[in-house]
């Protein structure tokens, strides 16, 4: 079914399993707080990040406001610290504009690296607590 990720395993930029990006808000293009990508994903939200109060600020400005909750599409807003499923596109827009925020590899989806090159998401990894 073309809304669901297409299969189970999807992997990382680091070619691993996909990793959870955030429950607290629930992420994701399928609410489901990873990631993943399919079919109906036009925005390619695959960018696992940890915003910031800049890249919030920067991001609205750029005509993207990730900050106003939107209940009628169950968007509560996010606020700095907020782990969030961003669009690939969107990211690299911000980053090219000077605010770019914390990029979580292991939860970062592989269809970035057609948008954004490793090189720069490596540049804003979030160094894991704990080495696997």
């Amino acid at each position: 079914m073309d809304s669901e990720p297409k299969g189970s395993a999807q992997k990382n930029v680091l070619g691993q399993t996909l990793e959870m990006c955030g429950k607290d808000p629930v992420t994701g293009f399928y609410r489901d707080g990873c990631c993943n990508t399919g079919p109906d994903d036009m925005g390619v939200h695959t960018v696992c990040c940890v915003v910031t109060a800049e890249f919030l600020a920067k991001s609205a400005a750029l005509g993207n406001d990730l900050s106003t909750p939107m209940p009628q599409y169950g968007f509560p807003g996010l606020k700095p610290g907020d782990r969030w499923c961003v669009c690939a596109a969107r990211w690299l827009q911000v980053q090219r504009a000077g605010a770019p925020c914390p990029v979580v590899l292991e939860a970062t989806h592989e269809a970035t690296l057609e948008i954004i090159p490793f090189e720069i998401l490596l540049q804003y990894a979030v160094i894991p607590q704990t080495l696997h």
